[in-house]
C-alpha cells in the first residue's frame, strides 16, 4: 500500500489539532510543527473541512478545530476524505471487478488486502497516535522483526 503524501500530511495536520485539545489552532503553527508548507496546508484542510474532519474560524481567534472528537476520527476516515477509497482496483472497488480463466481468485486476494487494511486503519484513532496509545494489536504488529524488514524489490 502506498501512503501519499496528501494522506501523511493530512493525518500529521490532525495530530497536531489533537494535541492541542483546547481552543484553535492557527495554521502557521501547524505549519511550522509539522514542516507542511502553508499552500499544501491550506489545500489539505480544504479537504479535510469538505468531509467534515475540521472547522474553521478567521479572525484572531480562528483557527482550525476537530469537527468531531478525535477519537471518532481514525486513520481509514482520513484517508478516505483525501485519497477515496482504501483499496481499489484499477480505480474500481474490488468487489466490482472480475477475471477471466486462472485469474479468478484474484478478486478474493484484493478483497482480503482490503480487509486487512481496514482492520488497522478503521482500528486507530487520531487521539491514540496524538496521545502516543496505540491498540495492543499495534505493539504486536510492529514486534516481529519482520515487520522492519525491507523486502527485496526490482533492481534500480
Amino acid at each position: 500500500m502506498h501512503i501519499s503524501a496528501k494522506v501523511d500530511y493530512a493525518v500529521r495536520i490532525l495530530l497536531e489539532i489533537a494535541r492541542a485539545q483546547a481552543g484553535s489552532v492557527k495554521a502557521d503553527v501547524i505549519s511550522s510543527a509539522q514542516a507542511i508548507p502553508p499552500k499544501i496546508l491550506e489545500s489539505t484542510v480544504a479537504e479535510l473541512r469538505r468531509a467534515d474532519l475540521v472547522t474553521s474560524r478567521r479572525g484572531p481567534d480562528g483557527g482550525y478545530r476537530l469537527a468531531r472528537p478525535a477519537a471518532e476520527i481514525s486513520v481509514a476516515d482520513v484517508i478516505r476524505a483525501v485519497e477515496g477509497p482504501l483499496a481499489s482496483v484499477r480505480g474500481q472497488r474490488p468487489e466490482d471487478v472480475s477475471y477471466p480463466g486462472a485469474a479468478e481468485p484474484l478478486q478474493r486476494v484484493w478483497i482480503a488486502l482490503r480487509v486487512n487494511i481496514r482492520a488497522v486503519l478503521e482500528q486507530v484513532s487520531i487521539a491514540e497516535i496524538a496521545t502516543d496509545e496505540l491498540p495492543t494489536f499495534i505493539d504486536e504488529l510492529t514486534a516481529d522483526p519482520g515487520a522492519w524488514a525491507r523486502r527485496p524489490g526490482p533492481a534500480a
